[in-house]
Order: structure tokens, then sequence, then C-alpha cells
């Protein structure tokens, strides 16, 4: 029993940082969402739809689709979050990061994001790999109230 105790305390930092909420929202079980939404990214630099619209409270599923030859990814944030991050990877082309809001989608493959928008507002979906954000890969969600 004091084991399973001390297993769940170094656990709770995990959980929370798994329901962290940011500006544009927090993680979500996407097998929750009532609505999923795929995003197809092409090496054309652009996503399809370059547009959503989303209820605040909403839990989604996006499925992220890769259709072209190289990597790309779906980031979710405000777009000041996302042009920091985007300088980021400009200077460490090679580092690795993982979290909630964004995946990482070989080419013919797909990925998935559980995500709730908590605000209403406008927020940004960004492929943040060196080159790609600066050519245009970026699409807004509208949030609404």
């Amino acid at each position: 029993m004091l084991i399973r105790g001390l297993a769940l305390l170094a656990m709770l930092p995990l959980l929370a940082a798994a329901h962290e909420e940011t500006a544009f929202g927090r993680a979500a079980d996407p097998r929750a969402a009532k609505r999923t939404v795929r995003v197809e990214m092409s090496d054309a630099m652009r996503f399809q739809p370059a547009e959503i619209r989303i209820k605040r409270g909403e839990v989604v599923r996006f499925v992220p689709i890769n259709r072209g030859q190289v990597m790309h990814e779906m980031v979710l944030g405000t777009l000041e979050n996302l042009k920091q991050h985007a300088d980021l990877m400009r200077r460490h082309p090679h580092m690795e990061h993982e979290e909630a809001h964004m995946a990482h989608v070989a080419p013919g493959k797909s990925g998935e994001i559980g995500w709730q928008f908590t605000h209403a507002g406008e927020f940004y979906y960004a492929c943040l790999i060196p080159g790609h954000f600066e050519a245009g890969m970026i699409g807004k969600v509208t949030v609404t109230p």
C-alpha cells in the first residue's frame, strides 16, 4: 500500500502537467472528442483547411495527415508562441520537442492531437520545421464563445 501511495505521489506532477492550462487551451483525451478535424499538410507549405471554427470548451481530435515527401508538423498556439518557437527551431534545427499541442508527422503518415480550446479568440496552427513557417505554413483556429 505504501509503495502504491509513493508511486502515485511521484506521478502527480506528470498528471498535473498533462492538463496544464495554456493561453490557447489544454490537452484533452482525443477519445473524448465529439468532433474530428482532418488537417492535410503538403510540400506546397500549406494546410488544408487553412481555417477552422470551433466552439469554446469543445474537445477536438485533430488528425494531421502528411501528404508530402518531407517531414511536417502541426503545432497549436498563439501567433506569438508560434513565432517564438519557429525562431528557436531556426537556431536549433535538430532540437527534439514533444508536447501535447503538437504532432510530428512523417511523409505518408498521420498524427493525432486531442485539444480543448478554453478561451474564445483567434489561435493558430503551424509547421515549425525550419523554413516551413516562413513559407506560409500556418492556419487559423477561430474559437467562438
